[in-house]
């Protein structure tokens, strides 16, 4: 055996019943370590290693890699529409309507991600943080990451908007119906 679970009926008595416990069982071949279940946890937690660094890394690589997926979709997308930028710009388009026009098109396709994400990310963590309370009681999706979350999205919709969008406004009519 492992470990075991004991239940205490007044939680201001759990350090004495652990002490009783390991009482019971000193000097004898099974000595016993009893400990508060989140005392219990954390120290299970530190024998993996830094999970905080851990999980800000694979985040760092994670939001790295959606920037730059999100930034060559935006790219492909401003390069496969030349000429109908071209056309918006004949018939009459500035040159920061069409900026805003390829903007507006990164922000809706980050928001769609995020929210959809972000979504499964809240449904998964209700639903498993129930089976994990008594392991994990602190698994559970605060309310400021999740404004975090958006404004996470909201900037890299426009970071990978932004050149795609400049090089849009840049763009000459005659060049863009040219290549029509």
């Amino acid at each position: 055996m492992g470990w075991y679970t004991v239940r205490v009926k007044d939680s201001k008595q759990a350090a004495e019943v652990a002490k009783a416990v390991d009482r019971e069982f000193e000097n004898s071949d099974y000595e016993t370590k009893t400990a508060l279940e989140a005392a219990f946890a954390q120290a299970w937690v530190k024998q993996i290693g830094n999970i905080a660094l851990i999980t800000a890394l694979i985040l760092i690589a994670v939001f790295f890699t959606i920037l730059l997926v999100t930034g060559n979709t935006m790219s492909q997308a401003v390069r496969e529409r030349t000429g109908e930028l071209g056309v918006l710009k004949a018939i009459g388009f500035t040159n920061s309507q069409v900026l805003r026009l390829v903007m507006a098109e990164s922000c809706v396709i980050a928001f769609l991600g995020g929210a959809l994400g972000l979504g499964l990310a809240c449904l998964v963590v209700h639903l498993v943080s129930k089976d994990l309370a008594s392991m994990l009681p602190i698994f559970y999706f605060l309310p400021h990451y999740l404004l975090l979350s958006i404004a996470i999205c909201l900037g890299l919709a426009v970071v990978t908007g932004i050149f795609p969008a400049l090089a849009a406004m840049r763009l000459r009519v005659a060049d863009a119906l040219r290549r029509m």
